[in-house]
């Protein structure tokens, strides 16, 4: 009976030890654009051309713990177009994802940021023209 109590425990702990990881993820930078360079985006991007070709969505991770991981979602006109899983390998981390455009795109698009419980952290909006 008392292993029982303890193996309750347990799991009690480990279960709020991964609810506390992902609480304390969050997005401390994000922006879309044009390049990365150095591990930094080269300029911001709220509107750009359509027919562009490919843009990069960076974030600036901060709380990631052991085996964490976010999602960039690229929606269109809120429709999904890629989804795109990026380790987090340290509490101050920065990552991105990229996503190649067609013209006739034209129009809003967001990237939303989901944590490794898909809940989402951050909406990066943009518009292509």
């Amino acid at each position: 009976m008392k292993l029982k109590k303890i193996l309750v425990l347990i799991v009690a702990v480990a279960a709020s030890v991964s609810f506390a990881q992902a609480a304390d993820l969050r997005v401390s930078d994000g922006t879309i654009t044009s390049a990365i360079e150095n591990q930094m985006p080269v300029d911001r991007i709220e509107s750009y051309r359509a027919d562009f070709g490919k843009l990069y969505c960076f974030t600036r991770i901060i709380g990631g713990q052991g085996d964490t991981e976010v999602t960039h979602v690229w929606y269109y006109q809120d429709n999904e177009l890629a989804r795109v899983r990026l380790p987090v390998k340290s509490s101050d981390w920065r990552t991105y994802s990229s996503k190649r455009f067609l013209p006739q795109w034209a129009g809003e698009w967001k990237v939303v940021v989901l944590d490794g419980e898909f809940n989402e952290i951050a909406t990066i909006p943009f518009s292509l023209e």
